[in-house]
């Protein structure tokens, strides 16, 4: 019987000490530049990620509202609503929804990575039991052909 080696896929290693890839993580940090440039569209974009920003944003475009309602032009009433109020009211709304999926993109990175993890380990655990079996079925496979060899042995004494 030939024996199976077992051999550790180069990434395991590395891949277990570093562990999933989340999206802070890709976040270029070859240059300073890069990374006073990553830290501060960080910052901005958490500040005027949330909704707090949003109804500050919105209360800042209704302040112009009653200059253009005054004008009586629905040309200026589209484009204020168009150009001002949505523009900085859903600005801020969607980088909510964006760090809200960020999160969950982590988290599903994190859940994925700790599931393979998991696999890993079992397969390991299956791979052991196997060596395990070999390992008996060759002791079983000695004692057949031992017991071959002593039942032809008796039978060549009986001619």
């Amino acid at each position: 019987m030939t024996k199976h080696v077992i051999t550790e896929h180069p990434r395991e290693k590395s891949r277990a000490a570093t562990g999933p890839i989340k999206t802070h993580d890709q976040m270029r940090k070859d240059k300073l530049s890069h990374r006073i440039n990553g830290y501060l569209a960080v910052k901005i974009t958490g500040a005027v990620g949330t909704m707090w920003c949003a109804y500050l944003f919105a209360l800042l475009a209704l302040l112009s509202l009653p200059e253009v309602i005054r004008s009586g032009s629905l040309k200026d009433l589209v484009a204020w609503i168009a150009q001002t109020f949505l523009q900085l009211v859903l600005l801020s709304i969607i980088i909510v929804g964006q760090n809200i999926s960020q999160v969950a993109a982590d988290k599903r990175a994190e859940e994925t990575f700790e599931d393979v993890t998991m696999s890993l380990d079992k397969a390991r655990e299956i791979q052991a039991h196997l060596i395990d079996q070999d390992k008996e079925l060759e002791t079983i496979l000695a004692m057949v052909k031992n017991l071959e060899a002593q039942l032809v042995a008796r039978l060549d004494g009986q001619k």
